[in-house]
């Protein structure tokens, strides 16, 4: 039985902790270590994007259930290290100005592709049965847009057309779809089942427009791997120019807020909120973040592993190679033990709660679609245990911030109350 990216890298992520306070670290030892890491987590996205744009190559070039199979391995395994850097959006608006372009989501499909009779779109969207892949242009609104040439720069132009957050042309998710179709499924066991012959030549072709198909599977997938290329790059040591130079250059409690602050949002507002609680309560499929591949608890633990990676100052590379250093708990640790151990627990009941939506998956093939389902109580709490976790989670990342004199803190709810 082939063993799924969750189990492999968590039995790799298991060989390693951060120790608390080994040495006493300097807040600018923090900052520079929290620069390696971003690095290194997208020179690993980067890496994987790489083997997901070589998949998809090879799948085109010869659509096969076998290379379509390697293909969607690929972005599964893609989505480890990029669900990992999350946590670097927010509090560096260069990544989070440039992350729409690579992870926006929910998307309306129908601007891309084919979709189902009865598909509901996002209202007043003027793009949402475009459908770029079976026409030479297309009309959002009263504009005529030509969209002949598919292209790595066309797509990227695409995105919110007509000024809807709605009409996502390119990144994973996208490319996600491709792979993927609709999930028709709603709560129900399943993930989207297009068929391989989507991107098949000749008379094999289903659905029509296969060539035009393949041409924006690799366009979407050549445009990720540039759009990596470039942030990887922002992280770089050496270069005086980058980003990575600029925060650096700052003052240290900056770049401590930095941190600080996007662990706390994306703990609180992005992830309990956005990703989990708008799903729960409107028992919506539409708003689950992998939601074409049944992706998502995947998604939420890398997310949550991201965080707990900037507060333990490790990272588990995809090649199985181990960064630590210096981190935010041992500056806690510098000045009261109790509460980095408190901080430390919180942290790693936050990440075994999450982890349950995994199990919940690959072990009782109950995906996060089925657990935010009406009347499926069971799910539902385990969600809301997920959501409780992070809330705490949080409370001690504010803990961590006022006992290391960092202020004006205040990680975003994005307007949700908990």
């Amino acid at each position: 039985m082939e063993m799924t990216p969750f189990k492999r890298n968590l039995i790799a992520l298991s060989l390693f902790a951060a120790p608390l306070g080994v040495n006493a670290a300097t807040q600018e030892d923090v900052v520079e270590h929290y620069a390696d890491i971003a690095h290194a987590v997208f020179a690993d996205s980067h890496t994987t994007a790489v083997a997901l744009d070589e998949a998809i190559e090879a799948f085109t070039a010869s659509p096969s259930q076998k290379t379509f199979q390697a293909a969607k391995k690929a972005w599964l395994d893609a989505r480890v290290p990029y669900q990992q850097s999350e946590v670097f959006r927010f509090g560096n608006a260069i990544v989070d100005d440039w992350e729409g372009q690579l992870n926006a989501w929910p998307l309306d499909e129908g601007l891309i592709d084919y979709v189902a009779d009865g598909y509901q779109a996002e209202l007043g969207n003027a793009g949402a049965t475009a459908n770029i892949i079976a026409n030479q242009s297309i009309q959002i609104g009263a504009t005529d847009l030509d969209v002949a040439d598919i292209t790595p720069k066309l797509l990227a132009s695409l995105n919110e057309v007509g000024g809807s957050e709605a009409n996502v042309a390119s990144g994973y998710h996208a490319i996600e779809f491709l792979l993927w179709g609709q999930d028709l499924n709603g709560t129900h066991p399943g993930a989207g089942e297009r068929p391989y012959s989507d991107f098949a030549y000749g008379e094999d072709c289903t659905n029509g427009h296969c060539d035009r198909r393949r041409e924006y599977l690799k366009a979407a997938a050549d445009l990720l791997v540039d759009d990596l290329a470039w942030m990887r790059d922002q992280w770089a040591d050496g270069n005086k120019d980058n980003y990575r130079a600029s925060l650096l250059a700052d003052s240290s409690e900056n770049g401590l807020r930095k941190m600080l602050f996007g662990m706390g949002s994306l703990s609180l507002g992005e992830l309990a909120g956005e990703r989990m609680k708008v799903a729960l309560e409107a028992n919506s499929t539409e708003d689950e973040h992998d939601c074409f591949s049944d992706n998502t608890h995947n998604s939420h633990f890398y997310n949550e592993q991201g965080i707990y990676n900037v507060m333990m100052g490790a990272y588990q590379r995809v090649d199985g190679s181990k960064l630590t250093g210096p981190s935010v708990l041992d500056l806690v640790k510098d000045k009261d033990t109790d509460a980095a151990n408190a901080i430390k627990t919180s942290f790693e009941q936050a990440r075994e709660q999450v982890k349950t939506l995994v199990v919940s998956a690959e072990k009782d093939n109950v995906h996060f679609d089925q657990l935010i389902a009406a009347g499926n109580n069971e799910g539902n709490q385990l969600v809301n245990a997920s959501i409780t976790a992070l809330v705490d989670q949080t409370k001690h990342i504010e803990k961590a911030a006022q006992i290391i004199g960092i202020d004006n803190l205040n990680p975003d709810t994005a307007d949700h109350q908990f």
